[in-house]
């Protein structure tokens, strides 16, 4: 009785296996190259470790304070719950267009700031 050619080897091995795990793994590539792996985002800190972000009075500039200072004449520390963390998150964007007046209140950032 003869045997078929391919009986005795893994199905692993058979050629048309072969050309079909090829072009899953091809494919698997090519979806890494295309997406830019965006699920492993890389997230900028506003600030380095031992520094928190300040708010300019009346306008849209930032900066770093080492912890332990206060901030210079002319910056606040930005409101409790609504300090950036992490460069385009959802409050670094917010206090683009916002600012604290010299009382405190979240107004409007003025045109131009």
């Amino acid at each position: 009785m003869s045997m078929p050619r391919w009986s005795s080897r893994p199905a692993a091995f058979r050629p048309g296996k072969l050309g079909a795990v090829g072009a899953v793994l091809a494919g698997a590539a090519a979806l890494v190259v295309l997406t830019g792996c965006s699920g492993l985002e890389y997230k900028e800190d506003v600030c380095s470790s031992g520094e928190y972000p300040v708010l300019t009075v009346n306008g849209t500039g930032s900066a770093c304070v080492s912890d332990g200072d206060k901030p210079s004449p002319g910056f606040v520390r930005y409101p409790k719950g609504k300090v950036p963390q992490q460069v385009d998150d959802k409050w670094d964007v917010y206090w683009r267009t916002h600012t604290l007046d010299k009382d405190g209140n979240i107004i409007d950032a003025p045109a131009g700031s």
